[in-house]
């Protein structure tokens, strides 16, 4: 058979030197214009995306947000928690232009030629609250996803003003401080659904105490069939907003079911998904729901999650106001920082990390 592109890569201990310590990641692979894909991101059949298992005329809800304290929105919102743990807003608070900004942003870092990207890797970055970085976590990983981030975990103005990268620290604040009135929003909504008709200055720390943006690249892919974006997982916070670009590639799980559906891009739309997080304080009203993304062939595809989370610090468990009248918890206190630590342990399973603080 003729050589391809791909053999400088069988030796995986070249592969990890390009792609990570070098810091080209994958989006140095794919503008190699290598012919095959380097057997270290071929996943295993039974991860690769089956496409007889879509649910091509399903679609998760698409809800307006024009008028957020309409009742039927309310009800609207807390119905596609609990039933889809998925969907997406439109007519929301957060200005076009500031999207539009965050989606610029994240080209203008990752066209950043690799030796100041790789800055901001695990060996050199100043923080751990600046990451950057290749597929999920490379070491405990059987098969590479096709995927670089840039992980910003926000302490204060101050500290990202000093660290995150300039091509993109402006925008990426704006971006989380525009969509903090609509976080807000969500969660007094979703509270609602739960009876929790108050949220006090330690309820608020609880659901949204700290935040993480990541910056996604998804580049190109010679047989995309053969690997992921991201493999299949649900989200440890306690929402997630999304904004993905034009493309396309997102997948969720229908809920109780083998069939996958796809999250169209919608301009201007934000995507939200319940974490295990909201699931576990919601005694799992809400559900958090496994997702993934699949690789491309013909695009590269950025998207931009902020992650809503509880602090490091916070013990999360049902609410209280749910188990007062004798409702049974189906999970147990845990200390928020444990569950992110196991969540990030070994590669994406499912939502098998879930089990960790079930009763």
């Amino acid at each position: 058979m003729a050589p391809t592109r791909a053999e400088p890569f069988n030796d995986s201990s070249a592969l990890i030197d390009f792609v990570i310590n070098q810091g080209n990641g994958v989006k140095g692979l794919s503008e190699m214009g290598l012919k095959a894909l380097p057997r270290q991101y071929i996943q295993p059949l039974e991860e690769r995306m089956c496409m007889i298992n879509i649910k091509a005329q399903e679609l998760i809800p698409i809800i307006d947000m024009s008028n957020p304290n309409d009742p039927e929105v309310v009800k609207l919102i807390c119905e596609a928690a609990s039933k889809w743990g998925f969907f997406q807003i439109i007519n929301h608070d957060v200005p076009i232009e500031a999207l539009e900004n965050v989606i610029d942003a994240t080209y203008k870092f990752f066209g950043l030629p690799a030796e100041v990207k790789n800055k901001y890797s695990k060996e050199h970055s100043s923080s751990n609250n600046v990451r950057f970085g290749t597929s999920f976590t490379p070491q405990a990983e059987k098969a590479l996803e096709w995927k670089d981030y840039l992980s910003l975990f926000y302490v204060s103005e101050e500290e990202a003003s000093a660290l995150w990268p300039l091509a993109c620290r402006e925008q990426v604040l704006d971006f989380m401080r525009k969509s903090e009135v609509v976080i807000k929003q969500l969660l007094k909504m979703l509270m609602k659904g739960l009876n929790v008709n108050e949220i006090d200055e330690t309820k608020e720390s609880l659901l949204m105490g700290s935040m993480r943006t990541n910056l996604n690249y998804y580049p190109k892919c010679p047989n995309p069939e053969l690997t992921v974006g991201v493999g299949r997982h649900s989200d440890v916070s306690t929402l997630t907003i999304l904004l993905q670009d034009e493309i396309g590639g997102l997948f969720v799980r229908e809920n109780n079911g083998d069939n996958w559906i796809h999250v169209p891009p919608i301009k201007g739309s934000l995507v939200i998904n319940v974490g295990d997080a909201l699931q576990i304080m919601s005694n799992g009203k809400y559900k958090s729901v496994e997702h993934r993304v699949v690789a491309n062939g013909y695009n590269n595809r950025i998207s931009v999650p902020i992650f809503v989370n509880p602090r490091p610090s916070d013990m999360i468990g049902p609410l209280p106001e749910l188990i007062k009248d004798g409702e049974k918890p189906i999970y147990k206190q845990v200390l928020y920082s444990d569950y992110v630590k196991h969540f990030f342990r070994k590669g994406h399973d499912g939502k098998k990390t879930i089990a960790f603080a079930e009763l």
